[in-house]
C-alpha cells in the first residue's frame, strides 16, 4: 500500500524513523567514547603539571628553574599536548567514523568541570605567588590529576551505558 507516494506504508515510516534514531543513539555513543588510553595518560600528566608550571613562572623570583625556562616549558608542553591531541582526534576518527566530542557529555559534568579546573590551576599559582609554599601547587596537581581520572571514569560508564 502506497500512501506518501515513496513506497512506505505509515507502519514503515515509523520503523525507518526508529532505525534512524537508533543510529543517531549509537553515534552519539561512539562520540562519547572515552579517549585512547595513552592519550588519557597524557592528558592527566599535562593536567597534572599545569600547576607547577603556573606556579613557575608566577614566582615573584625564580623558583627551581629561571621564568624563562619556565615558560619554555610551558610552551612546549603545551604544544606537545596539541599534537598528541590532534593525533588521537585522527586516530578515533579513523577507528569509529565519529569524531571525539565533548558536546553529548552532560552538562552537569562539564560545566563544573571547565569552570572549576581553571580556578583551581591559576588560583593554586596565585596562593603560591602570595605564601611562596608549594604545596598549593602540588595540592592543585594532585586534584587536577584526580579530576582528570575522574572525568576519564565518567566518560568510560557514559559509554557503557549508551552502548
Amino acid at each position: 500500500m502506497e500512501t506518501n507516494g515513496v513506497g512506505l506504508t505509515p507502519e514503515g515510516a515509523r520503523a525507518a524513523l526508529a532505525d534512524t534514531e537508533h543510529v543517531r543513539a549509537s553515534a552519539a555513543a561512539l562520540s562519547a567514547t572515552p579517549w585512547p588510553t595513552w592519550f588519557f595518560v597524557t592528558l592527566t600528566l599535562y593536567i597534572a603539571a599545569l600547576p607547577i608550571v603556573y606556579g613557575g613562572i608566577t614566582a615573584d623570583s625564580d623558583w627551581l628553574l629561571p621564568r624563562a625556562a619556565w615558560t619554555g616549558v610551558m610552551l612546549a608542553i603545551t604544544a606537545a599536548y596539541g599534537a598528541l591531541f590532534a593525533v588521537a582526534a585522527r586516530a578515533w576518527r579513523d577507528k569509529t567514523g565519529v569524531a571525539l566530542r565533548f558536546d553529548v557529555l552532560p552538562k552537569r559534568a562539564t560545566v563544573p568541570l571547565a569552570v572549576g579546573l581553571p580556578v583551581l590551576l591559576v588560583g593554586a599559582a596565585f596562593a603560591f605567588r602570595v605564601t611562596g609554599r608549594p604545596v598549593w601547587l602540588i595540592a592543585a596537581s594532585l586534584v587536577s590529576a584526580a579530576a582528570s581520572v575522574g572525568f576519564h571514569l565518567a566518560f568510560v560508564r557514559l559509554h557503557r551505558k549508551t552502548a
